[in-house]
């Protein structure tokens, strides 16, 4: 328990310190929107057009653009109004990827969203006379998708995902202090994904324990992977992947029956059959990238000298169902700190 309050308070004051230092750098500019769009400044004498190149549909990416939408409204950008957003979604297919990018280059708009890692890689290849920011992205400069994260220096910037993965690592230790072995699941065409295994893997040795690589390459794999599984780890570790983040029900589906918990990367997954994450919060991160595209459209900053952001708030979310299927009691800390996403992803897709 004293390691758990440990692992909680260190991620949460890190988080804390982050917002506070944003709120330093960010606070006047975001005045200045405000001021700008009260007295009706630039935003209301012409219409911007924003291309909007979203890598799939899950909960993660989806809450990324609602956060960036959010966020140019409250700066004075309204869609109908003084904004127009193209939105196209290339449905996990990487071909797809390289049309939708081609797309928006033939568009011109004045600024493309780019959201996840593939989608991030085929716009930047494609975008090069317009302004773009990239999200859910876990190292834009890894991904050859900007110069160096501190001084991007072309077109591109934006928000990373990169997630507190030796926290995660650290839950499973404490929350199955029987574990012995840990899976680490991912998608082996996904470089976030790659890389934040890669982090797992120092983890887990920092933290004594053993772990075992298992690899998707496609949907439809999925559950044979899984099911390789079972009777090799005592716990699974998913980190933010696009492929298994749209799977994660059909994860979850073999691993809890099993009696394997899932530490993954982000509350969607969890709300889709994960058990618990202390992970990354997408809305808040979309809305991070957002405020970057406003200083862009107003003139106030350039892509090639805005420094790569990272995440300013973690959150704590845990899936009492799975809990209780796999007979876990979570530390009181985990319940009082955190939110429940048992039942989240059926009211979301009833709404």
């Amino acid at each position: 328990m004293k390691k758990m309050k440990k692992i909680l308070a260190g991620v949460l004051a890190a988080a804390a310190v982050c917002t506070m230092l944003s709120a330093c750098e960010g606070g006047a500019a975001s005045s200045g929107a405000a001021s700008a769009a009260a007295s009706g400044g630039n935003t209301a004498e012409k219409t911007y057009t924003i291309g909007v190149a979203q890598y799939n549909t899950h909960p993660a990416m989806d809450n990324s653009l609602k956060g960036f939408q959010e966020a140019l409204t409250d700066a004075g950008f309204i869609e109908g109004e003084n904004v127009t957003y193209n939105i196209q979604n290339a449905q996990g297919d990487n071909s797809t990827c390289t049309t939708v990018a081609s797309t928006m280059a033939n568009q011109h708009p004045d600024l493309v969203l780019a959201i996840a890692t593939p989608m991030a890689q085929a716009v930047v290849k494609a975008v090069t006379d317009v302004p773009v920011l990239v999200t859910a992205v876990t190292d834009p400069a890894a991904s050859n998708l900007v110069e160096s994260n501190e001084a991007p220096g072309g077109n591109v910037t934006g928000t990373s995902d990169l997630t507190p993965v030796a926290e995660q690592i650290a839950l499973i230790k404490e929350i199955v202090p029987d574990c012995e072995t840990v899976g680490i699941m991912y998608c082996s065409s996904e470089a976030n994904s790659q890389q934040q295994a890669e982090l797992a893997e120092a983890a887990c040795e920092e933290n004594g324990l053993q772990y075992e690589v298992f690899t998707v390459t496609a949907a439809n794999e999925i559950t044979q992977v899984a099911q390789s599984m079972v009777g090799k780890v005592q716990a699974v570790y998913i980190p933010t992947d696009n492929m298994l983040a749209s799977g994660m029900k059909v994860v979850s589906g073999v691993t809890t029956p099993a009696g394997l918990p899932a530490i993954v990367g982000e509350s969607g997954m969890v709300s889709n059959g994960g058990l618990l994450t202390v992970g990354i919060n997408y809305e808040e991160l979309g809305r991070q990238t957002g405020e970057m595209a406003v200083k862009i459209l107003k003139g106030e900053a350039q892509p090639a000298t805005m420094p790569i952001e990272y995440q300013e708030k973690y959150d704590i979310s845990y899936n009492s169902e799975a809990a209780a299927e796999l007979g876990i009691t979570l530390p009181d800390d985990i319940l009082s700190e955190g939110t429940d996403m048992a039942g989240a992803a059926d009211e979301s897709e009833a709404a």
